[in-house]
């Protein structure tokens, strides 16, 4: 079997997200991905009640505002409060039989973590996104494969979609469904695909804020 599985995407819980409970809905029912992580914004909320509907379709995410920059935590049972170093926060992450995950590394223009912060908790990380399907800085995807290959960490491609419009066009293929425990190996033997979403999206964020302002996205 192969599944598309994406592990980096922002609910309309997220400031900045607008992804909807029906919209994940219809992207697991049409195969358009068939494993999805939520990783809203230093919030679990959305993703552990969606993770009740959807059940193993779902991974509980967050990206989390650590000091230092971003870090995703996958398979978390709650949410982790930003404002820890990214060391601690990786802690709290483990702690809950979680994983670390890196979203778009070095890209400092969207609080990725910096080299020097990733070479100091590199023995905690243990998923490099090696490609973003909003990467603005396509040079980075190539220092994140080289520090991934380098320190020997398993590989994502993933979509950091904030609207249902682009979704599925960067993601990993895996043999199975993951778990917590699987997952790491599952990336090992997996298959990027790495396909740059559409240039309109990157607009979704900052049409999601004003959405959010005017309490057009009801949370």
């Amino acid at each position: 079997m192969r599944y598309k599985i994406d592990l980096h995407t922002h609910s309309i819980i997220s400031h900045d997200g607008g992804i909807t409970a029906d919209q994940y809905s219809q992207l697991l029912e049409k195969g358009v991905l068939d494993v999805i992580a939520i990783t809203d914004h230093n919030e679990t909320k959305f993703a552990l009640d969606l993770v009740k509907k959807f059940g193993e379709k779902i991974i509980v995410g967050e990206e989390i505002s650590t000091r230092e920059g971003e870090m995703i935590g996958l398979f978390l049972k709650k949410t982790i409060p930003g404002n820890f170093t990214a060391l601690e926060t990786a802690k709290l992450i483990h702690e809950q039989g979680g994983i670390v995950y890196i979203p778009h590394p070095f890209e400092i223009f969207r609080q990725g973590l910096k080299r020097d912060v990733l070479q100091r908790i590199v023995s905690d990380i243990d998923i490099i996104e090696v490609f973003n399907a909003r990467g603005k800085w396509r040079g980075k995807s190539g220092q994140a494969l080289a520090f991934a290959k380098k320190y020997d960490k398993a590989m994502a491609a993933a979509g950091d979609s904030h609207c249902h419009q682009g979704m599925g066009s960067s993601y990993t293929i895996i043999s199975e469904i993951p778990t917590n425990k699987t997952l790491i190996n599952l990336l090992a033997k997996g298959e990027l695909n790495k396909q740059f979403a559409p240039v309109y999206t990157y607009l979704c964020p900052a049409i999601n804020k004003i959405k959010h302002k005017f309490f057009i996205y009801v949370r």
